[in-house]
């Protein structure tokens, strides 16, 4: 089945990093992938997320959350320019950025709110924040090329 398309609210996009993402029910996938399930039931979403460095989580709505099926895990305390709050955290989200993908927790954000691509899942797909061209590019580090550090 393919992706869900989740269409962006006007003028969000203007003047940031944004970039088109598949977000998957993990779960769903492995059990497609033993043969329990058709391919086309995995569920899945794609959506265009703000790159946000300074987000730590793959943030989304508890729209799509829901949409996707995804389990609640915990609270955590969260810092935004509103103050701080306890926001849900919730597991077995596959995201996939380009040719690029790996399983993440997800925060969820108010309803209403665009999708956010934070830190942690940067890090993890080796992703670089091209400001200046607005897009994300292969960490330059690494000449381009996925690639993690064990050091």
């Amino acid at each position: 089945m393919p992706a869900e398309v989740v269409e962006p609210r006007a003028g969000v996009d203007m003047g940031r990093v944004v970039v088109r993402i598949v977000v998957e029910n993990v779960e769903d996938r492995r059990r497609a992938e033993r043969g329990e399930i058709d391919g086309c039931e995995v569920r899945r979403i794609e959506v265009d997320a703000q790159v946000d460095s300074g987000a730590t989580f793959l943030c989304m709505p508890p729209s799509l959350i829901d949409r996707l099926g995804l389990p609640f895990n915990r609270m955590r305390t969260s810092r935004s320019v509103l103050g701080d709050a306890s926001l849900p955290i919730h597991g077995g989200a596959r995201v996939i950025v380009h040719d690029r993908e790996c399983d993440e927790e997800v925060m969820a954000l108010p309803e209403g709110r665009q999708v956010l691509l934070g830190q942690i899942p940067l890090e993890r797909l080796d992703f670089w924040i091209d400001l200046t061209n607005h897009r994300l590019v292969g960490n330059p580090e690494h000449d381009g090329q996925w690639m993690a550090e064990v050091l």
